[in-house]
């Protein structure tokens, strides 16, 4: 966004002397990548916080030491800027290389668990729900941060079905919603706690829905 335009989300672009100021800010926001990934730091933590009615521009400046002309020359709104904070926030699980279906399964769901009770993911994760409820474009971004978390599961999933562990023909999807999906139901619905074999029961619930020998063949090394 130049400039000369206005901003979408209603707040009007400051004069360049608006600086956030304190005694416990930081000093301006400088250019660059440094600079930048501190006013997205910023933006996650304002949205922890406060949620989205409280993530303006003027409250992220505030918290990143910066103008608010500065981040209006970055974003054209809070919502332009949340798109950019939470992809950059967004982690992958490393898709492990155990040999067998359950293993597998038990080490990204081990992941999952611990990622998802993790601060600050777990208050930033239940903000951008509600968030993407109110916003289509933070909902799209939701839709592409789901299924990036999905793709391990996936693959390992793929693999699996190639090598004969799991029967031709399985709808995978159905089987990455039975996998995934308690664990965010627990955490973000229910608030539940996990207990040690919750992961575990988990998987070989699923696997033994699905029809997997789960003595003769997931676990063994190909």
């Amino acid at each position: 966004m130049s400039d000369s335009e206005s901003p979408k989300s209603g707040e009007q672009p400051p004069r360049s002397r608006d600086v956030a100021s304190g005694p416990t800010m930081r000093a301006p926001i400088r250019r660059g990548e440094n600079a930048r990934q501190r006013v997205l730091r910023a933006a996650l933590e304002v949205l922890a916080d406060k949620g989205l009615p409280g993530l303006t521009m003027e409250a992220v400046a505030r918290r990143a030491g910066a103008s608010k002309a500065t981040l209006y020359r970055h974003w054209a709104s809070p919502a332009a800027m949340l798109v950019d904070a939470m992809d950059s926030m967004s982690r992958v699980l490393p898709v492990p290389a155990t040999g067998g279906l359950r293993s597998d399964l038990l080490e990204l769901l081990g992941g999952l668990q611990a990622h998802v009770v993790s601060q600050p993911y777990a208050r930033l994760m239940a903000a951008f729900i509600d968030a993407a409820e109110r916003d289509p474009a933070l909902w799209d971004l939701h839709a592409r941060l789901t299924e990036r978390r999905r793709e391990p599961v996936r693959h390992v999933l793929a693999e699996a079905m190639r090598r004969g562990d799991i029967p031709p023909g399985t709808d995978l999807d159905v089987v990455l919603d039975l996998l995934i999906g308690p664990t965010f139901y627990r955490r973000f619905v229910a608030h539940g706690t996990f207990p040690d074999d919750y992961a575990a029961s988990v998987v070989d619930h699923v696997l033994r829905a699905v029809g997997c020998d789960q003595e003769d063949r997931p676990d063994q090394p190909r």
